[in-house]
This record gives C-alpha cells, structure tokens and sequence, in this order.
C-alpha cells in the first residue's frame, strides 16, 4: 500500500499548494497535465526502459523522458490527465502504457514523447498500480481491491477480470500491488498477508501462493538465474526456485519497506523507505545494504546502460550513492 499511501499524500498537499481549476478532484485529475518547471524533482513512482530511453511516471500526471541515463530529464509534451501515475512499462523502444489514480490508462507509441487516454473511471478513485504487456496487443492492469483490467487490442478496450477468492475467505478484496513475468511466461503479482498470485495462461486463471510471511508485499521479480523474489512491509523478503511452489525467507539485514526489486546484470538491486538500498550478487547467500543519508523515501530504481541504479523517490530523481 506505500505507493497509494504516498500518492495520496502527495495529491493532498498539491491541493494546498497548488490552485486547483473549478470543479471536483477527480474532474482535475481528468484535466492535461501541467507543464512543470522542475518535473524531475517531483514525485516519482516508477521508471521503465524505452529502448535506450528511460521514461518515469508521478505525480499529476508528470512524465518525464531521459535519452543519457538520466543525467538530463525533460517533460514528456503531452500527457492528456492530471492523475498520479503509479507504474509504466514499455514493450519496445516506442510503444507503451502508464497508470495510476482513478483508474487511469494512458498510451504512447513514440517512446514516451506523447500519451493517449485509454481509460480513466472518475466516478471513484480506484487507483491501479501497475501494469504489464506480455505482446504488443495483450496487456493486464491490477490496483485496488482486486482491481484486474485486460486487453486484447492494444488498450483500445479494457474489460475487468474477476478474481478469485483466496484460500478460505468470504471474497476477493486484496490490493493487487506489483505483476511481473518469468522467463517461461508465467504471471506473478504480489498482494497482502504474504500472498502471491499466479498466472501460467496468460492471466486467465489465476491460484494463490502463500510465501510463508504475513506481510504486505509490494514488489517482485524474476531474475535470470530463475529465482522469483517478491519484498515488502519491513524487509520482508521471499524467494522462490521453482516457479513459486515454494517460498524461503530471506535476511536482508533490514526492517525498511522495500519498495522495488531489479534485476541487475549480476544479481538483484532493491530499494525502499528511510534511503534503503540494496544489494545482492548473483550465487551469493548475502547482502550489501546501504542507507542514503538523507533517508529519502525511494519508489524505483532502473539500471542503466553501465549497470549502476538509477534511483527515484519522493523528491525526483537521486544521484546513486
């Protein structure tokens, strides 16, 4: 839940900064994004490699385009919605999609330069976190209470999917943080009380996997050398070496949410609150573990084309230390 809670937070204290147009928050939030003079120091929820451009999404609808591995950043020119924008993903250099509050899906299919509405509900604020194309025509969407969008075309349409109730309760109520693929194929998504979804059909059947934890988990990934890893509320760290069927606990040597996890060219870079930021080498039990100075709440990280992390947070975009 730390990307909503942070985004709701930040769109709070927009309202008291920042003169909103007539009408209601979600009618704003429909609104074209505001041309910002410093949109790489806002806040930032996720970043996604298009090509050898690095795009990053926040808050208003701030897009932001990198084309030297992040050392300078400009505003995407036209991002048609005003809504915090949670996750991005691209499935090539120049076609790929953002979403976030109310719902909202927008496209590009020039690298991020500029975006089309898809989908926004802005009859309630069911905020989606993130999303993933496994072709170019067939995509998945997951948020809040269970919240699953697919398409089939592109985006052109978006239908919800009903998801089935965990293991011994009444309903499908849990907050759909994080989905990500394997290397066969296979769908994950990390959801609340340690519970992991997955999919091996595309996301038409979904089964729940229980890592052992009682813990929200936010992020997940799957790493080259086969593993799944999926992190979250206070360090909480799980990994999987056979598609998820079962979990080990791993020690992190943190209590910090985690926030992200990256697969690097070696290994695994993870990030979180308090400045956490991470490491551990591929073929090795342990981990390297940092805390910035600063301790600033991180969202994302990104490697870029040398194999360092490019990091992100509530501030904007941080210099790696």
């Amino acid at each position: 839940m730390i990307k909503m809670l942070v985004a709701c937070a930040a769109l709070c204290a927009s309202v008291a900064v920042w003169a909103l147009p007539p009408g209601t928050v979600a009618e704003w939030a429909a609104k074209p994004a505001h041309a910002w003079t410093a949109p790489a120091h806002m806040m930032l929820m996720d970043a996604a490699g298009a090509g050898s451009r690095i795009v990053a999404v926040g808050e208003h609808g701030v897009i932001i385009l990198s084309d030297n591995d992040g050392n300078t950043w400009r505003q995407a020119s036209h991002v048609p919605a005003s809504a915090t924008l949670s996750a991005v993903a691209f499935t090539d250099a120049q076609h790929g999609w953002a979403v976030g509050q109310w719902g909202v899906i927008l496209a590009t299919d020039d690298g991020g330069e500029t975006w089309q509405k898809q989908r926004i509900d802005i009859s309630v604020d069911q905020p989606l976190f993130s999303v993933i194309f496994t072709t170019a025509q067939d995509g998945i969407a997951v948020g809040l209470w269970s919240l699953m969008l697919a398409t089939h075309d592109g985006g052109k349409t978006w239908m919800k999917v009903t998801v089935p109730k965990p293991p011994g309760a009444g309903r499908a109520d849990r907050n759909l943080y994080h989905i990500f693929a394997d290397q066969k194929g296979a769908l994950y998504i990390d959801s609340e009380q340690g519970m992991v979804l997955k999919s091996t059909d595309g996301g038409a059947n979904w089964s729940y996997l229980a890592t052992g934890g009682k813990g929200t988990l936010w992020t997940g990934v799957a790493l080259p050398d086969g593993r799944i890893v999926v992190g979250g509320l206070l360090g909480s760290l799980f990994e999987s070496r056979d598609g998820g069927a079962t979990w080990a606990a791993l020690n992190a040597g943190t209590k910090s949410s985690i926030t992200d996890l990256v697969a690097t060219r070696n290994g695994l870079v993870g990030v979180g609150l308090d400045g956490l930021v991470f490491r551990q080498q591929e073929g090795s039990a342990s981990f390297e573990v940092h805390q910035r100075d600063d301790r600033a709440t991180l969202t994302a990280a990104l490697i870029d084309s040398a194999g360092k992390p490019v990091l992100f947070s509530q501030e904007g975009v941080l210099t790696a230390r």
